[in-house]
Protein backbone atom coordinates (compact mmCIF):
# COMPACT_ATOMS: atom_id res chain seq x y z
CA UNK A 1 0.00 0.00 0.00
CA UNK A 2 1.21 3.67 -0.87
CA UNK A 3 2.33 5.52 2.21
CA UNK A 4 -0.58 7.98 1.79
CA UNK A 5 -3.47 4.80 1.76
CA UNK A 6 -1.73 3.91 5.14
CA UNK A 7 -2.12 6.68 6.52
CA UNK A 8 -6.15 7.10 5.76
CA UNK A 9 -6.06 3.18 7.18
CA UNK A 10 -4.34 3.98 10.31
CA UNK A 11 -7.32 7.02 10.60
CA UNK A 12 -9.86 5.19 10.15
CA UNK A 13 -8.98 2.72 12.71
CA UNK A 14 -8.46 5.55 15.11
CA UNK A 15 -11.67 7.05 14.46
CA UNK A 16 -13.58 3.99 15.08
CA UNK A 17 -11.45 3.53 18.36
CA UNK A 18 -12.19 7.04 19.46
CA UNK A 19 -15.58 6.34 18.49
CA UNK A 20 -16.20 4.23 21.80
CA UNK A 21 -14.97 7.10 24.15
CA UNK A 22 -17.06 9.31 22.25
CA UNK A 23 -20.12 7.17 23.13
CA UNK A 24 -19.46 6.66 26.24
CA UNK A 25 -19.59 10.71 26.45
CA UNK A 26 -23.24 10.42 24.62
CA UNK A 27 -24.72 8.17 26.87
CA UNK A 28 -24.09 11.29 29.48
CA UNK A 29 -26.82 12.76 26.91
CA UNK A 30 -29.19 10.37 25.95
CA UNK A 31 -30.75 7.46 27.09
CA UNK A 32 -29.17 4.35 25.09
CA UNK A 33 -31.70 3.21 23.06
CA UNK A 34 -32.79 7.11 22.01
CA UNK A 35 -29.19 7.48 21.63
CA UNK A 36 -28.36 4.65 18.90
CA UNK A 37 -31.64 5.61 16.83
CA UNK A 38 -30.16 9.08 16.37
CA UNK A 39 -27.44 7.97 15.22
CA UNK A 40 -28.84 5.76 12.69
CA UNK A 41 -31.43 8.88 11.62
CA UNK A 42 -28.38 11.13 11.40
CA UNK A 43 -26.42 8.60 9.19
CA UNK A 44 -29.21 7.82 7.00
CA UNK A 45 -30.40 11.47 6.41
CA UNK A 46 -29.76 13.42 4.35
CA UNK A 47 -27.11 10.61 2.91
CA UNK A 48 -29.79 8.68 1.51
CA UNK A 49 -30.64 11.08 -0.86
CA UNK A 50 -27.58 10.85 -2.45
CA UNK A 51 -26.53 7.01 -2.62
CA UNK A 52 -29.10 6.28 -4.87
CA UNK A 53 -31.51 3.29 -4.40
CA UNK A 54 -30.48 0.32 -2.73
CA UNK A 55 -28.31 -2.60 -4.91
CA UNK A 56 -29.56 -5.51 -2.83
CA UNK A 57 -32.86 -6.90 -2.08
CA UNK A 58 -34.71 -5.33 0.51
CA UNK A 59 -35.03 -8.82 2.64
CA UNK A 60 -30.70 -8.22 3.18
CA UNK A 61 -31.03 -4.57 4.31
CA UNK A 62 -33.88 -5.04 6.44
CA UNK A 63 -32.57 -8.54 7.90
CA UNK A 64 -29.23 -6.45 8.62
CA UNK A 65 -30.56 -3.53 10.31
CA UNK A 66 -32.18 -5.11 12.66
CA UNK A 67 -29.75 -7.88 13.57
CA UNK A 68 -26.76 -4.61 13.45
CA UNK A 69 -29.01 -1.83 13.99
CA UNK A 70 -31.25 -2.36 16.74
CA UNK A 71 -29.97 -5.87 18.66
CA UNK A 72 -26.05 -5.47 18.07
CA UNK A 73 -26.32 -1.49 18.48
CA UNK A 74 -28.73 -1.57 21.27
CA UNK A 75 -27.16 -4.03 23.30
CA UNK A 76 -23.74 -2.21 23.11
CA UNK A 77 -24.85 0.71 24.24
CA UNK A 78 -27.23 -0.41 26.99
CA UNK A 79 -24.11 -2.74 28.16
CA UNK A 80 -21.83 0.41 27.74
CA UNK A 81 -24.95 3.02 30.27
CA UNK A 82 -24.43 0.26 32.46
CA UNK A 83 -21.07 0.68 33.56
CA UNK A 84 -18.81 -1.31 30.47
CA UNK A 85 -15.64 1.07 30.06
CA UNK A 86 -15.28 2.17 26.82
CA UNK A 87 -11.94 0.73 26.29
CA UNK A 88 -12.71 -2.81 27.16
CA UNK A 89 -15.83 -2.69 24.97
CA UNK A 90 -13.63 -1.66 21.85
CA UNK A 91 -11.80 -4.82 22.58
CA UNK A 92 -14.55 -7.64 23.96
CA UNK A 93 -16.74 -6.62 20.82
CA UNK A 94 -13.73 -7.85 18.66
CA UNK A 95 -15.14 -11.52 19.37
CA UNK A 96 -17.42 -10.97 16.67
CA UNK A 97 -14.92 -12.25 14.56
CA UNK A 98 -15.11 -15.75 16.56
CA UNK A 99 -18.80 -15.91 15.99
CA UNK A 100 -18.67 -15.10 12.71
CA UNK A 101 -16.80 -17.52 11.98
CA UNK A 102 -19.32 -20.28 13.80
CA UNK A 103 -22.24 -18.70 12.14
CA UNK A 104 -20.99 -18.48 8.23
CA UNK A 105 -19.91 -22.61 9.43
CA UNK A 106 -23.49 -23.36 9.97
CA UNK A 107 -25.40 -20.82 7.95
CA UNK A 108 -22.72 -20.88 4.74
CA UNK A 109 -20.97 -24.30 4.84
CA UNK A 110 -17.61 -23.21 5.59
CA UNK A 111 -15.30 -25.49 7.46
CA UNK A 112 -12.66 -23.34 9.19
CA UNK A 113 -9.33 -24.32 9.10
CA UNK A 114 -6.99 -25.49 11.79
CA UNK A 115 -5.29 -22.14 12.01
CA UNK A 116 -8.83 -20.54 12.74
CA UNK A 117 -9.90 -22.63 15.00
CA UNK A 118 -6.33 -22.36 16.80
CA UNK A 119 -7.34 -18.34 16.64
CA UNK A 120 -10.53 -18.72 17.96
CA UNK A 121 -9.42 -20.34 20.98
CA UNK A 122 -6.88 -18.00 21.74
CA UNK A 123 -9.69 -14.98 21.20
CA UNK A 124 -11.95 -17.12 23.54
CA UNK A 125 -9.13 -17.46 25.87
CA UNK A 126 -8.57 -13.51 25.80
CA UNK A 127 -12.06 -12.89 26.83
CA UNK A 128 -12.23 -15.73 29.79
CA UNK A 129 -8.96 -13.49 30.97
CA UNK A 130 -10.99 -10.51 30.26
CA UNK A 131 -14.34 -11.62 32.22
CA UNK A 132 -12.26 -12.13 35.05
CA UNK A 133 -10.79 -8.81 35.13
CA UNK A 134 -14.22 -7.25 34.71
CA UNK A 135 -15.96 -9.44 37.47
CA UNK A 136 -13.47 -8.71 39.81
CA UNK A 137 -14.89 -5.16 40.34
CA UNK A 138 -17.12 -4.51 37.26
CA UNK A 139 -20.63 -5.14 36.47
CA UNK A 140 -20.95 -8.90 35.19
CA UNK A 141 -24.54 -8.31 32.91
CA UNK A 142 -22.25 -5.00 31.09
CA UNK A 143 -20.19 -7.69 30.00
CA UNK A 144 -22.57 -9.71 29.12
CA UNK A 145 -24.38 -7.14 27.27
CA UNK A 146 -21.26 -6.64 25.25
CA UNK A 147 -20.61 -10.32 24.46
CA UNK A 148 -24.08 -10.33 23.00
CA UNK A 149 -23.41 -7.53 20.89
CA UNK A 150 -20.76 -8.68 19.24
CA UNK A 151 -22.81 -12.39 18.54
CA UNK A 152 -25.80 -10.33 16.91
CA UNK A 153 -22.52 -8.45 15.10
CA UNK A 154 -21.72 -11.78 13.69
CA UNK A 155 -25.17 -12.57 12.48
CA UNK A 156 -25.27 -9.05 10.53
CA UNK A 157 -21.81 -10.60 9.31
CA UNK A 158 -23.13 -13.63 8.17
CA UNK A 159 -26.57 -11.95 6.48
CA UNK A 160 -23.91 -9.70 4.79
CA UNK A 161 -22.11 -11.85 3.32
CA UNK A 162 -25.34 -13.77 1.55
CA UNK A 163 -26.16 -10.08 0.44
CA UNK A 164 -22.78 -9.17 -1.28
CA UNK A 165 -23.72 -5.88 -1.89
CA UNK A 166 -21.73 -4.22 -4.68
CA UNK A 167 -21.45 -1.01 -2.59
CA UNK A 168 -20.84 -0.66 0.57
CA UNK A 169 -21.21 2.57 1.60
CA UNK A 170 -24.62 2.45 0.00
CA UNK A 171 -25.91 -0.60 1.48
CA UNK A 172 -24.91 0.49 4.89
CA UNK A 173 -26.82 4.16 4.91
CA UNK A 174 -29.95 2.28 3.51
CA UNK A 175 -29.38 -0.45 6.31
CA UNK A 176 -29.21 2.86 8.37
CA UNK A 177 -32.79 3.63 7.37
CA UNK A 178 -34.42 0.25 9.42
CA UNK A 179 -33.54 0.74 12.96
CA UNK A 180 -34.94 4.13 13.42
CA UNK A 181 -37.83 3.32 14.26
CA UNK A 182 -37.63 0.03 16.58
CA UNK A 183 -35.19 1.41 18.35
CA UNK A 184 -37.29 4.39 18.85
CA UNK A 185 -39.87 2.48 19.93
CA UNK A 186 -38.10 0.46 22.30
CA UNK A 187 -37.07 3.56 23.77
CA UNK A 188 -40.42 4.72 24.02
CA UNK A 189 -41.93 1.26 25.82
CA UNK A 190 -38.30 1.10 28.27
CA UNK A 191 -36.80 4.25 28.37
CA UNK A 192 -40.24 6.08 28.87
CA UNK A 193 -41.19 9.29 26.85
CA UNK A 194 -40.58 11.37 30.06
CA UNK A 195 -36.55 10.32 29.66
CA UNK A 196 -36.80 10.97 26.19
CA UNK A 197 -38.40 14.50 26.07
CA UNK A 198 -35.98 15.90 28.47
CA UNK A 199 -32.95 14.43 26.72
CA UNK A 200 -33.77 16.16 23.07
CA UNK A 201 -35.14 19.45 25.37
CA UNK A 202 -31.42 19.67 26.50
CA UNK A 203 -29.80 18.88 23.79
CA UNK A 204 -26.52 21.37 22.98
CA UNK A 205 -23.99 21.86 20.47
CA UNK A 206 -21.84 19.55 22.19
CA UNK A 207 -24.62 16.84 22.12
CA UNK A 208 -25.24 17.13 18.71
CA UNK A 209 -21.66 17.26 18.13
CA UNK A 210 -21.21 13.56 19.65
CA UNK A 211 -24.27 12.40 17.31
CA UNK A 212 -22.26 14.02 14.19
CA UNK A 213 -19.30 11.96 15.20
CA UNK A 214 -21.08 8.58 15.45
CA UNK A 215 -23.08 9.20 12.22
CA UNK A 216 -21.08 11.00 9.68
CA UNK A 217 -17.39 10.61 10.93
CA UNK A 218 -17.80 6.78 11.50
CA UNK A 219 -20.38 5.89 9.23
CA UNK A 220 -19.80 8.35 6.01
CA UNK A 221 -16.01 9.19 6.48
CA UNK A 222 -15.04 5.90 7.71
CA UNK A 223 -16.65 3.44 5.20
CA UNK A 224 -16.15 6.41 2.45
CA UNK A 225 -12.62 6.03 2.89
CA UNK A 226 -12.82 2.25 3.52
CA UNK A 227 -14.30 1.58 0.31
CA UNK A 228 -11.71 3.27 -1.47
CA UNK A 229 -9.25 1.66 0.09
CA UNK A 230 -11.05 -2.23 -0.82
CA UNK A 231 -11.12 -0.81 -4.42
CA UNK A 232 -7.55 -0.10 -4.85
CA UNK A 233 -6.40 -3.14 -2.59
CA UNK A 234 -7.29 -6.96 -1.81
CA UNK A 235 -9.17 -7.01 1.19
CA UNK A 236 -6.18 -9.03 3.23
CA UNK A 237 -4.25 -5.88 3.03
CA UNK A 238 -6.73 -3.58 4.33
CA UNK A 239 -8.10 -5.46 6.51
CA UNK A 240 -5.54 -6.49 8.97
CA UNK A 241 -5.49 -2.37 10.05
CA UNK A 242 -9.07 -3.10 12.01
CA UNK A 243 -6.83 -4.93 14.56
CA UNK A 244 -5.55 -1.67 15.49
CA UNK A 245 -9.34 -0.08 16.78
CA UNK A 246 -8.88 -1.42 20.27
CA UNK A 247 -5.46 -0.66 20.51
CA UNK A 248 -7.22 3.22 19.90
CA UNK A 249 -10.14 2.38 22.02
CA UNK A 250 -8.19 1.60 24.92
CA UNK A 251 -5.58 3.86 24.61
CA UNK A 252 -8.19 6.76 23.85
CA UNK A 253 -10.43 5.83 27.00
CA UNK A 254 -7.22 5.82 29.01
CA UNK A 255 -5.97 9.18 27.62
CA UNK A 256 -9.68 11.24 27.87
CA UNK A 257 -11.74 9.07 30.30
CA UNK A 258 -9.08 7.87 32.54
CA UNK A 259 -9.82 4.00 32.37
CA UNK A 260 -7.54 2.31 33.82
CA UNK A 261 -6.05 -0.90 31.98
CA UNK A 262 -4.99 -3.53 34.51
CA UNK A 263 -2.33 -6.02 33.71
CA UNK A 264 -4.66 -8.37 33.57
CA UNK A 265 -7.10 -6.49 31.16
CA UNK A 266 -3.49 -6.21 28.80
CA UNK A 267 -2.98 -9.88 28.97
CA UNK A 268 -6.59 -10.35 27.52
CA UNK A 269 -6.38 -7.57 24.80
CA UNK A 270 -3.13 -9.66 23.61
CA UNK A 271 -5.30 -12.63 23.31
CA UNK A 272 -7.69 -11.40 21.56
CA UNK A 273 -6.31 -9.51 19.36
CA UNK A 274 -4.22 -12.13 18.36
CA UNK A 275 -7.14 -14.72 18.46
CA UNK A 276 -8.84 -12.53 16.36
CA UNK A 277 -5.78 -12.23 13.79
CA UNK A 278 -5.67 -15.47 13.40
CA UNK A 279 -9.67 -15.98 12.79
CA UNK A 280 -9.90 -13.06 10.38
CA UNK A 281 -6.74 -13.40 7.85
CA UNK A 282 -7.08 -17.57 8.06
CA UNK A 283 -8.58 -18.70 5.38
CA UNK A 284 -11.91 -20.99 5.49
CA UNK A 285 -12.84 -24.11 3.14
CA UNK A 286 -15.66 -23.39 1.49
CA UNK A 287 -17.72 -25.30 -0.84
CA UNK A 288 -17.05 -24.81 -4.49
CA UNK A 289 -19.40 -22.08 -5.04
CA UNK A 290 -19.69 -19.02 -7.36
CA UNK A 291 -17.40 -15.93 -6.37
CA UNK A 292 -19.27 -13.63 -3.90
CA UNK A 293 -18.82 -10.90 -2.01
CA UNK A 294 -16.64 -11.15 1.05
CA UNK A 295 -17.22 -8.60 4.13
CA UNK A 296 -14.63 -7.31 5.71
CA UNK A 297 -16.40 -6.02 9.37
CA UNK A 298 -14.90 -3.47 11.70
CA UNK A 299 -14.85 -2.75 15.41
CA UNK A 300 -16.99 -0.06 15.39
CA UNK A 301 -20.45 -1.59 14.52
CA UNK A 302 -20.04 -1.67 10.80
CA UNK A 303 -19.21 -3.57 7.39
CA UNK A 304 -17.34 -3.50 4.21
CA UNK A 305 -17.26 -5.45 1.51
CA UNK A 306 -14.50 -6.46 -0.76
CA UNK A 307 -14.70 -8.51 -3.79
CA UNK A 308 -13.57 -12.08 -3.04
CA UNK A 309 -12.64 -15.48 -4.82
Amino acid sequence: MRPFHIALAVLVAAVWGVNFVVIAVGLDHFPPLLFSALRFLAAALPAVLFVGPPKVAWKWIVGVGLALGVAKFGLLFIGMDRGMPAGLSSLVLQVQAVFTALFAALALGERPGRIRVLGMGVALAGIGVAAVDEGAGGPVLAFVLVIAAAACWGVSNVLTRKAAPPDSLNFMVWVSTVPVLPLLGLSLLFEGWDRDRAALAALDWSGAGIIVYVAWITTVFGFGVWGFLLRQYPASSVAPFTLLVPVFGMSSAALLLGESVSPLRWCAAALLVGGVALTSLAGARRPRTRAVAAPVTGPDGSERVAAGR
